[in-house]
């Protein structure tokens, strides 16, 4: 059993991180209906080929072997001028085009040194100093407690560093092999039953493991699916549009570190998430009019290709903001261009505007949380600002 779960109540952590790939989900329990999704894309997705600045006079010289004009074969889906998406995101872009969408070009988090470690530590910490805990745990945990009792049980992977903290999460994994009958894990936890940490840790984890078999109606086996991604996004979905399922998620991605032959690896990893992203507004139904997704990345890549047809670690890169609460249909950059001498260091795409800001705004319109809970999920951010108008009005 396994035993990273708080016991403090305020959360009901209700499924997380299962090792599907190089995919993973975390769930909690946050007061009120809104319901908000965090995709980490691990890797440092390369923001020039997902979101094409075709309207910049150099990038052509930097990406000569990209097509860009919009409509043309393989041409980017056109944001409106100067920016498109990739032809892979084509899901994103209808969702784009049904105001939902926000997407932000040249933004990053604080961290420059453009190690993984290092920059993923930052992003799901919030601040420096913050490796204990997650920006997206403690935010929750400054909650009033709501009387949820339950936690989460841990299956596969640990909970990710966003999650991790003094809130109560725990893991779901879509099983893939025969899982244990009822009647034997039910004898493991009377065994266990006077236990004071065993005990109450399998009663609930036991609570849960039903709660999700019934809400996604699983059988005990699955087979392995060319998506994983897709998979978890979707169960995601319909156990947050459960009404007493959880409310938050974070859910991980691998495969963005393009080093080498990035214009024949790239376009499939998009298409994954194109199709997971479009799988969790389905699975939502109803409960999409009441969801933000934030899409983040530790940081972008450089602006030219390197000599194996890749791109390594830079600085600037994209983020996408979804949902039926997102005002969108915008694009949000401050473009500082992709001229040699308008480039960070003469290589990468120099950010002008900062991820905390984004998920500030998210935290604080979106979930509601007060300020107290806010700063202390970003510490040290009170000078970081935050896109105005990203939430439509509430009813």
């Amino acid at each position: 059993m396994n035993t990273v779960l708080s016991r403090r109540p305020l959360l009901l952590g209700l499924a997380a991180g299962a090792a599907l790939g190089p995919a993973r989900i975390a769930f909690a329990r946050a007061a009120g209906d809104a319901r908000l999704v965090v995709v980490l894309l691990r890797g440092a997705l390369d923001g020039l080929a997902a979101m094409p600045p075709y309207g910049d006079p150099a990038y052509a010289a930097l990406r000569p072997d990209a097509p860009r004009e919009p409509g043309g074969p393989d041409g980017p889906l056109d944001l409106g001028g100067r920016f498109g998406l990739h032809p892979r995101l084509a899901a994103l872009h209808a969702i784009y085009a049904a105001n939902q969408a926000v997407v932000f070009h040249a933004i990053s988090g604080p961290y420059r040194t453009r190690s993984h470690f290092d920059a993923q530590a930052l992003l799901e910490g919030g601040a420096e100093g913050m490796s204990a805990s997650g920006w997206l745990n403690r935010a929750l945990a400054a909650l009033p407690e709501d009387g949820a009792t339950h936690a989460g049980l841990a299956l596969g992977t640990e909970i990710p560093l966003l999650m991790r903290g003094p809130a109560r999460v725990g893991n779901y994994a879509p099983p893939v092999t025969a899982r244990p009958e009822a009647d034997l894990l039910a004898r493991i936890a009377a065994l266990n039953d006077a236990d004071p940490l065993l005990g109450p840790a399998m009663r609930d984890g036991l609570t849960q493991r039903d709660f999700n078999a019934r809400t996604l109606g699983e059988t005990g086996r699955a087979g392995r699916t060319p998506n994983p991604t897709a998979v978890l996004a979707r169960a995601a979905g319909r156990l947050l549009a459960a009404p007493d399922g959880p409310r938050v998620a974070a859910l991980d991605m691998g495969g963005w570190d393009t080093h080498v032959a990035q214009g024949q690896r790239l376009p499939g990893t998009l298409g994954q998430l194109d199709e997971a992203l479009d799988g969790l507004r389905e699975a939502l139904g109803a409960a999409w009019a009441r969801t933000a997704v934030l899409v983040m990345t530790e940081f972008g890549r450089t602006a030219a290709m390197n000599g194996s047809g890749g791109t390594d670690h830079g600085t600037g890169g994209v983020a996408f903001v979804l949902g039926g609460a997102i005002a969108g249909g915008r694009v949000i950059a401050d473009w500082p261009g992709l001229a040699e001498g308008q480039l960070l260091e003469r290589r990468d795409l120099a950010p002008t505007a900062d991820l905390r800001g984004v998920a500030k705004a998210l935290l604080r319109g979106h979930l509601g949380l007060p300020e107290q809970a806010v700063m202390a999920a970003f510490p040290g951010s009170a000078g970081v600002s935050e896109p105005a108008g990203l939430l439509r009005p509430t009813l």
